[in-house]
C-alpha cells in the first residue's frame, strides 16, 4: 500500500526559507514520478514541482510558474524521500502543500494524473 508522509511545514518571514520532505513507501520499482502541489482555501491544487525517477531522459524536473529559481525539488531514491527546498519565500506561497505520486516516470502538471497523495503540510509566509 502506498504511503506518503509530508513534514517540514511551518511559518517563515518573506525572503526566508523552508524545507519540505515527503517520505514514501509501498512500491519497489524504479518507474515513478513524485510531485509537490499546493492549495489555498477555495482553490484547486497547483503544481509546484515534479521529479521523475528516471534521470536518463534529460531534465527530470519541472516547476510551476514563478517557482523555478526559488524552489528546488530533489529525490533521494535510497531513502525514499523527496524534498522541496523553498527559498525567497513570498506571502503568495502560503498554502497547504501536498506530496503526490504516480507509478510512471512521466510527470504531469495536473492533479488528476496523481492517484496517491499525502495528508499535506501547511506553509505560512508573513510579510
Amino acid at each position: 500500500q502506498v504511503h506518503l508522509v509530508e513534514s517540514g511545514g511551518g511559518s517563515a518571514q518573506a525572503g526566508g526559507s523552508l524545507r519540505l520532505s515527503c517520505e514514501f513507501s509501498g512500491w519497489a520499482h524504479d518507474n515513478y514520478c513524485m510531485a509537490w502541489f499546493r492549495q489555498i482555501p477555495g482553490g484547486g491544487r497547483e503544481r509546484v514541482a515534479t521529479i521523475s525517477s528516471r534521470n536518463d531522459v534529460g531534465d527530470d524536473t519541472a516547476y510551476g510558474y514563478g517557482i523555478r529559481g526559488r524552489f528546488t525539488i530533489s529525490l533521494d531514491k535510497s531513502k525514499h524521500i523527496v524534498n522541496l527546498q523553498m527559498n525567497s519565500l513570498k506571502p503568495g506561497d502560503t498554502a497547504m502543500y501536498y506530496c503526490a505520486a504516480r507509478m510512471n516516470w512521466l510527470c504531469y502538471s495536473t492533479e488528476d494524473e496523481y492517484p496517491y497523495w499525502g495528508q499535506g503540510t501547511q506553509v505560512t509566509v508573513s510579510s
